[in-house]
């Protein structure tokens, strides 16, 4: 993958996330809010203050993923980011990461 297209994607990730957390925020499922700096999504769940923060990192043409549970690191496998360690999926994994640290269920889904 070039690295023109690793920014779109990157990008399109980064947007399609920030969108579902927003959608999820005006539905009344939880209570977080999303800043974009860049390449940088902050998302800050307001009852706890706690935060996960999803960047590009286009050297490692990798997506990162920083939260209570840990650090994370994703890399384009076929259609999906797929964890660099144990296999798991961008999307699912920062739905369990959200769910924790929001407190309640919460359901991402990767739409490309």
């Amino acid at each position: 993958m070039s690295e023109s297209e690793f920014l779109a994607l990157a990008e399109a990730t980064l947007t399609q996330i920030e969108a579902a957390l927003d959608r999820l925020n005006d539905e009344d499922v939880l209570d977080v809010e999303c800043s974009r700096s860049g390449n940088v999504l902050e998302i800050e769940f307001i009852d706890n203050g706690t935060k996960i923060i999803v960047n590009s990192q286009a050297p490692m043409r990798e997506m990162w993923v920083a939260a209570r549970s840990g650090g994370f690191h994703y890399k384009r496998v076929g259609d999906e980011w797929i964890n660099t360690r144990d296999g798991s999926e961008l999307f699912a994994a920062l739905s369990g990461m959200a769910s924790e640290q929001a407190g309640t269920p919460v359901v991402l889904k990767q739409l490309f």
